[in-house]
């Protein structure tokens, strides 16, 4: 059942989202559910040596790639309502493990090498929800459901209000194309109940498949520009199972097209869910941990400016995005005791302190 909380008094309500307010509230954590993914993801995929392990680091790269574009088009809908997107705040990144934003608390997110424990936490995050499930503003179990919610939402509107009242959101402030202009996915504006619509259902079919009966997304795959690519969840099935999906394939079927293997010896052993207290102010990895935290807020800083009114920051913020990378890829580098090897704590830093 929807829910919207967007009253004065907190209270939940079984109406749905019924109000403008509710629906930017609803939004905004569309944003930060899209970004909640991309720390557990990045682990993982930094973990593998991208020479021993090429094929599975492209599966993983390509999803990264596109919960950006899930992460911008939701901002194009927030600002297409007169909104106001926000990624620069402490509340983005909590402690690991956590929780998907008001999401069912079995939506739990970890900071973990690739393996098969990431494995199952992609494959419950990414998981599809069935055919007649209920749309779910809040406590969702499905990230389908939440936007089946959003959707409603959007639809109850502008038949209530008018879809001018509804998309008063100046369309400058719409990003579009820019560093994912090449990508499987598809960044367009967003100024009408249509693309309103075509965006969220961009967002739920790369992640689901099509009409969630599907293991193909509509768009072709990232790295092989003329293969149809496969929606998310079906990507860490491929992962799972170690075959790739082919023609013809079903979710009944699973994959039986070519092996995907993985080399053990190309994983680095990260510390699952490291935090800087675990080492002393001044120590190595504490200053490169730190070091890591002030470039991914930066990054988050970029892609806020972007989103409200600077869309050409959205290019910057990718090649912040590389510099991360490094900085992440030199911590799994170091020796942490136990076998295991440091990695980022993705904690949030104050804009003061951001180098």
């Amino acid at each position: 059942m929807i829910q919207d909380q967007s009253d004065n008094s907190g209270a939940a309500s079984t109406a749905g989202i019924t109000t403008l307010e509710g629906l930017r509230e609803h939004l905004q954590w569309a944003i930060e559910l899209e970004h909640a993914t991309l720390p557990p993801y990045l682990t993982a995929l930094y973990s593998l040596d991208p020479e021993r392990n090429a094929e599975v680091a492209q599966l993983i790269s390509s999803v990264f790639v596109e919960e950006m574009i899930h992460l911008a088009l939701a901002a194009n809908v927030l600002n297409a309502v007169g909104g106001q997107p926000r990624l620069d705040a402490p509340h983005l990144l909590p402690r690991h493990p956590r929780t998907l934003p008001h999401a069912d608390p079995s939506m739990e997110l970890s900071l973990l090498p690739f393996g098969e424990d990431a494995l199952k936490m992609f494959l419950r995050l990414e998981q599809p929800a069935h055919l007649g499930d209920p749309a779910e503003g809040d406590g969702y179990e499905t990230i389908g459901q939440f936007y089946d919610a959003i959707e409603k939402g959007l639809r109850h509107l502008c038949a209530e209000l008018g879809e001018e009242q509804v998309f008063t959101g100046d369309p400058a402030r719409q990003v579009a194309g820019g560093p994912f202009a090449h990508t499987g996915g598809h960044l367009n504006p967003v100024t009408d109940l249509g693309s309103a619509i075509a965006a969220l259902e961009e967002i739920v079919e790369q992640g689901e498949g099509a009409a969630r009966v599907d293991v193909w997304d509509g768009d072709m795959e990232l790295f092989h520009p003329k293969t149809k690519a496969v929606s998310h969840y079906y990507r860490f099935q491929e992962l799972a199972q170690g075959r790739r999906y082919q023609s013809g394939d079903t979710p009944e079927s699973g994959p039986t097209g070519d092996a995907v293997t993985v080399d053990p010896a190309g994983i680095r052993p990260v510390r699952p869910n490291p935090r800087l207290d675990d080492h002393p102010e001044g120590s190595a990895i504490r200053n490169a941990q730190e070091a890591f935290n002030r470039t991914y807020c930066k990054m988050l800083q970029l892609l806020e400016q972007a989103f409200n009114g600077n869309p050409a920051m959205l290019g910057m913020s990718v090649g912040t995005m590389y510099a991360a990378k490094g900085q992440a890829q030199s911590l799994m580098a170091m020796e942490d005791g136990d076998g295991m090897t440091a990695g980022p704590t993705f904690d949030y830093v104050v804009s003061e302190d951001r180098a």
